[in-house]
């Protein structure tokens, strides 16, 4: 009973999703570097079919995982960006502008950075959102470790800049991973938005409508050529906040509590597993100095704290936004390493720009993510751990 009880509040801590995660990627390197790579292989590429009359949706498990049950991710995150614009830390303009600034310079440096290694190579320049993204599982991992002495104003600021960060990346998704569209589908797609719609105006509680009208979507958006996760965003959008009979009740709520546990710990630790194999024993000079390798690092270990520090000290300099007053600007510095961690959405979108461009560049894309987001947290621990350290001296 011992051994339970100590796991069960394993799994309440914030921090715990950042070390299953880790273990999950772990777990990847290990069967991609040992004699378990063609079975690693033939997992993910394992076919798996749904055929409901003439409707057919064939892809590898790989695919199944990026496509659905990343829905389930970007539906939380749709979830949480919802309720925090309605009654959140993003409620009120004055508690957006810091973190906004941050993530804007968080996005826009980066981008720039790899497009400068990549610019001569179109091929390999389709892949410059890859270092803007933010793994805020991690981030949030890494900074929980630190235990008590971290101010509940830091954990609010990197929360609000990874959801910014996430809707940059959802706007990224939808204007520039987009390929040949299917218009049947998409208008397939457009009357599921509208009959979800239809079900928030007549104040429906019951989620089960929704999740069913959701389905129809995300697969209508798997045909249109529109990513299809972003059905997850779309239906989030519509939950209802309040109960149509019992003003206590959250509808949204109750379904971003449901959620949490099963993308903490089991949807995103697949997504790392099946996406983090990288073979890494041949690794030479030459891959770590590939211009796709090579931009990822410099984004995310550079561009990020150079961007985030960047534009929020320029807020600063023009009275637009100030810190806090438990901050101080070495915080800001610790957690802007922090946001340099991009792992999980990262691979999301390098999986995103590479796909179809029947170029071998994967391999260079994943080691970018993966050596940028070690340094980067290594970087942000031992920065926050001595801020910390030095704020309560």
């Amino acid at each position: 009973m011992q051994v339970i009880d100590e796991f069960k509040r394993f799994l309440k801590l914030e921090s715990a999703s950042g070390i299953i995660l880790l273990f999950s990627a772990i777990l990847a390197l290990i069967f991609a570097n040992t004699g378990l790579y063609e079975f690693y292989q033939k997992l993910i590429q394992l076919p798996v079919e749904i055929r409901v009359g003439d409707f057919q949706i064939d892809k590898p498990l790989l695919l199944w995982i990026n496509d659905g049950l990343m829905a389930i991710f970007f539906l939380l995150v749709g979830l949480e960006l919802k309720r925090e614009f309605r009654e959140g830390e993003l409620s009120s303009i004055d508690k957006v502008i810091l973190p906004g600034l941050g993530a804007i310079g968080g996005m826009v440096v980066p981008a720039l950075i790899y497009a400068y290694f990549n610019w001569s190579d179109p091929v390999a320049l389709k892949g410059w959102a890859i270092p803007a993204a933010t793994d805020i599982a991690f981030a949030l991992g890494i900074l929980m470790l630190l235990g008590k002495s971290v101010p509940v104003s830091l954990k609010v600021f990197l929360v609000a800049l990874a959801i910014f960060d996430d809707i940059g990346a959802i706007v990224i998704i939808a204007l520039f991973y987009t390929s040949n569209l299917s218009m049947t589908a998409l208008v397939t797609a457009i009357i599921a938005a509208a009959f979800l719609f239809a079900l928030n105006r007549k104040k429906v509680s019951d989620i089960t409508p929704y999740f069913i009208v959701g389905i129809i979507m995300w697969a209508a958006l798997l045909k249109s050529g529109v990513h299809a996760t972003l059905a997850g965003v779309v239906m989030a959008m519509f939950i209802p906040m309040k109960h149509k009979n019992e003003p206590n009740v959250s509808p949204l709520k109750d379904l971003e509590h449901d959620l949490h546990g099963m993308v903490a710990f089991f949807v995103l630790p697949v997504f790392a597993f099946a996406n983090a194999g990288v073979p890494i024993i041949n690794v030479g000079l030459e891959n770590l100095l590939h211009p796709i390798s090579l931009g990822i690092f410099c984004g995310l270990v550079f561009g990020k704290q150079i961007g985030i520090m960047l534009f929020i000290g320029l807020g600063m300099m023009f009275k637009i936004t100030k810190l806090p007053k438990d901050l101080t600007i070495l915080h800001i510095y610790g957690a802007s390493l922090l946001c340099g961690i991009g792992f999980t959405m990262s691979l999301f979108i390098g999986g995103l720009a590479f796909e179809e461009t029947g170029v071998n560049s994967l391999y260079d894309e994943r080691l970018g993510i993966l050596a940028g987001s070690l340094v980067s947290g290594i970087l942000g621990y031992i920065v926050l751990k001595y801020s910390l350290k030095k704020s309560t001296s």
